[in-house]
């Protein structure tokens, strides 16, 4: 052991993480006061404060071994590293220290945050580090020596958890201005020297253990990425003092990275068992496992004989066992004990937070209770989602012809100005389906005011001067809780929140059964909305895969089978709305790019029947109706290609906050050749919505030049990067104005006379 004084034991049982939003989204509520000044840092520090003190004491009391620190984020872990590190942005360094964390999150005036993107195949969005060659690293041990500190006067000790170096390099970006050639692994040596002297604050503190997560890890890795995990974690291991190391890879198996890690001198190595397998886990023989068999990502109860079994096998091939969740429990509500209007039945199936940690803490008790007299076979993989390919009737003529029918129906002008569906929803609104929900007030009452904000809404937009216009979906809590209300099959839950970024927290429906739609949706209120108006409106549905993403899905089905179910359901609901007279729909699909295996082998045949269920579900629209999808925030550009292949007649993507990714890549050619190749109607995003910034027109028109570089006036479409509803109705009105008039300018440059 390389450290001056002894380490603590591991506890027999763990998580490696827990929800920080509060149970009632308490931090929710007081980082939205504190943006909106109605309350100011001592209050936001209380309530955090607070919430860290009732997850460590409900810990406890549930009878976890160990809990985790330095989980608790006022909006991302990953930007709390970056902090950790000082690689903050030279532009974010002249205002004080919360400020510049929140600017770097959601923007402020004159700033525009850093651009954000899922963690790994998961629905929560993370802050993109900037890594330059000039990046100038320091440590701020503050947040983790803290947390540290006040549960120790809790009486508690904890391990603090960190997002490991290498991880932290590989997802982050090179800043601008980096020379051709630079990665930010580049700096592993830089980073790895402050972890270092974090290391060395810690073990001072007596900290006894440190979790490093890698989970970058489970995913194909270069001879030199592998290389650089070996240097780093040889390098932390061989410090004089330390605590001693958990290095947790989660979402997979470690695979080529297993042995890599297994050379080093770290202490403890956490395996996710649910969705990864052991490997030849004896190479780690001398370590501690930290054995992941309790599901972070859904909410269904644990399979107790099969989770000890494999707890059986892991210890007597390596040694030394700890039972933890697979990965943080981050991904799933608190506590399923609050769900009093599920099905029995159901709710006896499921298990959030609270009662994974029991079944930890349990299973942990019966396999020192149990110890096996004979090396046990380790049980076989538990059956993942199917990857052979969906045989679909696509009827859709080519795009030619759908886009001379469409234009004779339409008759867009160029440079067509939209939004992606959303517009803001009032306290008002949220307030009366709260109200209808407890039977406060009736269904009509209900139904009036969200008639009265879709005649608002269309009317704003007609105002503005938007070409193809959307009735704001007031009646729509969620983009696919919605649905989920409306489809048989899916369970929905009162208090089931899940964090997603920053404040925005989801409840995913919980898909238990056999999906079937029994009556249309969307209809009544897109045929309304198209009724207040000459212009197109768009109807507006979400696409089979993001509704089984961001849904907790059934287990005994292949994936593929379950998407085609909720594809087939959307295909019927898009042929009521064109025959109530919408031309134009929009069937979204952000999780596409979410959903993609984190190893090469699998990409290929998932985007097949990924992209396969989408054509199914839109291909039933007939040539005159002009159907569009949109994907955000999730590194588009990586599938441009299959992007290509759901055969929309537009595609709307983030493109603002990233600053224009997605162009880029496609300026290389990776779309189609010359940088022109996605052959159909592209709205790459003006207007980055996850900020309260407002663009001005300048700004705007600078962006669509950008986009005109790449894509022919004819096919470019101007909307903004996401849906409208996180923000107020003063600032989408004042940018939607600004879009606009961007638009205006250019249409009447590049118009033929």
């Amino acid at each position: 052991m390389t450290s001056s004084f002894p380490a603590s034991p591991f506890p027999e049982s763990t998580v490696l993480g827990y929800p920080r939003i509060g149970p009632d989204r308490e931090l929710k509520r007081a980082l939205e006061a504190y943006w909106e000044g109605r309350s100011d840092r001592a209050a936001l520090e209380e309530v955090a404060r607070r919430l860290r003190e009732d997850t460590w004491r409900r810990l406890a009391e549930l009878g976890l071994g160990g809990s985790p620190s330095n989980t608790f984020s006022y909006y991302d872990h990953v930007l709390d590293t970056a902090v950790l590190l000082g690689a903050v942005p030279e532009r974010y360094r002249h205002v004080d220290d919360l400020a510049a964390y929140f600017a770097m999150a959601r923007g402020a005036e004159g700033l525009p945050p850093l651009r954000m993107t899922k963690w790994f195949d998961t629905n929560y969005h993370y802050i993109v580090p900037e890594i330059g060659p000039e990046t100038v690293f320091s440590l701020d041990a503050a947040k983790p020596l803290s947390e540290v500190r006040e549960a120790r006067a809790l009486g508690l000790e904890t391990r603090p958890v960190l997002v490991g170096p290498v991880t932290f390099l590989l997802l982050s970006q090179a800043a601008a201005g980096s020379p051709d050639g630079f990665a930010p692994l580049d700096r592993l040596d830089d980073v790895v020297e402050v972890y270092g002297r974090l290391l060395g604050l810690l073990a001072a503190e007596g900290v006894g253990w440190v979790q490093l997560d890698e989970p970058a890890l489970v995913a194909d890795r270069t001879p030199a990425e592998l290389a650089a995990v070996e240097a780093a974690y040889g390098r932390l291991g061989g410090l004089a003092e330390r605590p001693a190391l958990l290095v947790a890879a989660y979402f997979g198996d470690l695979g080529e990275a297993l042995p890599v890690l297994a050379r080093t001198p770290v202490e403890a190595v956490a395996l996710d068992l649910v969705r990864g397998t052991p490997g030849d886990v004896g190479l780690l023989a001398g370590k501690t496992i930290v054995a992941g068999v309790v599901s972070g990502r859904d909410v269904w109860r644990t399979d107790r004989d099969r989770a000890l079994a494999t707890l059986h096998a892991v210890r007597e091939r390596a040694g030394q066992v700890v039972v933890a969740t697979s990965c943080s429990l981050l991904h799933v509500p608190y506590d399923v004990e609050r769900e009093t209007g599920l099905d029995p039945a159901l709710r006896g199936r499921l298990a959030f937070a609270e009662q994974k940690v029991a079944e930890v803490v349990e299973l942990a008790h019966l396999l020192v209770e149990e110890p096996s007299a004979d090396v046990p076979r380790l049980p076989a993989p538990q059956a993942r989602p199917s990857t052979s390919g969906a045989r679909v009737t696509e009827t859709r003529a080519p795009y030619a012809v759908r886009a001379a029918a469409q234009a004779e129906r339409l008759k867009l002008p160029l440079l067509p100005v939209t939004t992606i569906g959303s517009f803001p929803q009032t306290g008002e609104l949220r307030r009366a389906r709260a109200a209808l929900a407890a039977g406060e007030i009736g269904e009509a009452a209900y139904e009036d005011m969200v008639r009265a904000e879709i005649e608002h809404v269309i009317a704003v937009q007609e105002r503005l001067g938007l070409d193809v216009l959307v009735h704001g979906e007031p009646e729509r809590n969620d983009m696919v809780q919605y649905f989920a209300e409306h489809l048989d099959g899916f369970a929905v839950t009162r208090h089931g929140w899940v964090q997603s970024y920053g404040s925005r927290c989801t409840r995913p429906p919980i898909l238990h059964g056999d999906v079937r739609r029994p009556e249309p949706m969307t209809v009544r209120w897109a045929r309304y909305a198209q009724s207040l108006t000459s212009r197109p409106v768009k109807g507006m549905l979400t696409g089979p895969v993001t509704i089984v993403a961001w849904s907790f899905v059934r287990d005994d089905l292949p994936l593929r089978d379950v998407v085609l179910q909720v594809a087939g359901a959307v295909r019927e609901e898009v042929r009521d709305l064109e025959e109530a007279g919408i031309g134009v729909i929009q069937v979204d699909e952000p999780a596409l790019r979410e959903l993609l295996p984190l190893r090469r082998a699998g990409q290929a045949a998932y985007l097949e029947w990924a992209v396969a269920a989408y054509r199914w579900a839109t291909s039933g629209a007939g040539d005159h109706t002009q159907i569009h999808t949109h994907l955000c925030y999730s590194d588009a550009d990586q599938i441009l290609a299959a992007i290509d292949a759901l055969d929309a007649d537009v595609t709307s993507v983030e493109s603002a906050r990233s600053r224009g990714r997605v162009l880029a890549v496609m300026a290389g050619g990776v779309a189609g050749g010359d940088g022109r190749g996605f052959g159909r109607g592209l709205g790459p995003g003006v207007y980055d919505i996850h900020s309260p910034r407002v663009p001005g027109a300048d700004e705007v028109e600078r962006l669509l030049e950008e986009a005109l570089r790449v894509v022919p006036a004819d096919r470019l479409w101007v909307n903004p990067d996401c849906g409208l509803k996180t923000r107020s109705h003063e600032q989408v009105e004042a940018a939607l104005a600004n879009v606009a008039e961007a638009a205006a300018r250019l249409r009447e440059r590049h118009t033929p006379r």
